[in-house]
């Protein structure tokens, strides 16, 4: 049976103790209440355990780039933030809120916004009806009221006049602002009063210098709008450094290091420093790319 479409709640376990940190057991975690707990979280395929306990905590308003080497985990992070993975054990909470289901399986699911590495855009819809699927299948405004929200969601990133074209007569750059102007849409099933939390696939990979460039000043903004919190995965230095304002290093199903964004240009962790610098040696030599 595929473990992701399990329905189950997953075994709630004991507070850390005071001196743990958000990411592992160094510091206290925020006195404010949380937007993402992760409490001892283990992720397992078969004989492979991709996240092994691991802890994470996130106020509102913050920024966090995940980061570290290919197939570490961090795209499983967010699918579980996501609600489409279900973890093997430990505690997931998203907004105060236990995920013992599927985003699927929930009747009020918290509102979790992902922005994919490919947009994922529906080729045969306009980008007017891509950005306001969600609001013409699941609300009861008006169409006149659906389209004035959309555009200003488009005007929000930069389109201006590309509402009534398809897909494919965008560039790669503005595909991927399309998919950002969806997500600052807000979700017709959620509440005013609730924030997004944003998530981020790869949002730069492939991109040139200017349009890569765009998109890090949209993963900010679109914060701000919402109001929300947001992660980013990315490989990409300088998304990494503009987009966020700290910074936690995945590896061997752990966070072996977090920091702000000056410590991560200074630290001698030997996780980032290799991460960094792009050295064949170092602590993740010995791990399959």
């Amino acid at each position: 049976m595929n473990p992701s479409r399990t329905l189950r709640k997953v075994p709630s376990v004991g507070h850390p103790r005071q001196d743990e940190t958000c990411f592992g057991t160094e510091s206290i975690l925020p006195e404010t209440s949380p937007a993402i707990e992760m409490r001892n979280l283990t992720m397992q395929w078969g004989q492979l355990r991709v996240l092994d306990e691991v802890n994470l905590s996130m106020k509102p308003g913050e920024r966090l780039a995940i980061v570290g080497p290919s197939g570490s985990g961090k795209s499983t992070v967010l699918r579980l933030l996501a609600g489409l993975l279900l973890p093997t054990k430990g505690e997931l909470k998203v907004f105060g809120e236990a995920q013992y289901y599927l985003r699927l399986d929930q009747t009020h699911p918290p509102d979790v916004r992902l922005v994919f590495q490919n947009p994922a855009l529906l080729a045969s819809l306009t980008v007017e009806e891509n950005v306001g699927f969600l609001l013409m299948r699941g609300s009861r405004l008006k169409p006149g009221q659906i389209k004035e929200k959309v555009h200003e969601c488009l005007e929000a990133v930069g389109l201006y006049d590309v509402a009534d074209q398809f897909p494919s007569q965008l560039s790669g750059g503005m595909q991927k602002r399309v998919s950002f102007a969806r997500a600052l849409l807000d979700n017709p099933l959620q509440g005013k009063e609730t924030m997004p939390l944003l998530l981020y696939d790869e949002p730069t990979a492939g991109l040139d210098p200017v349009a890569c460039t765009r998109i890090e000043d949209l993963i900010v903004k679109s914060t701000k709008m919402t109001r929300g919190c947001s992660i980013v995965v990315s490989h990409v230095k300088s998304t990494i450094e503009r987009s966020a304002e700290k910074v936690a290093m995945l590896c061997g199903g752990k966070f072996q290091w977090h920091g702000s964004i000056d410590d991560f240009r200074q630290t001698n962790n030997p996780y980032v420093e290799q991460f960094r610098t792009g050295s064949l040696t170092g602590p993740m030599q010995h791990i399959e790319q």
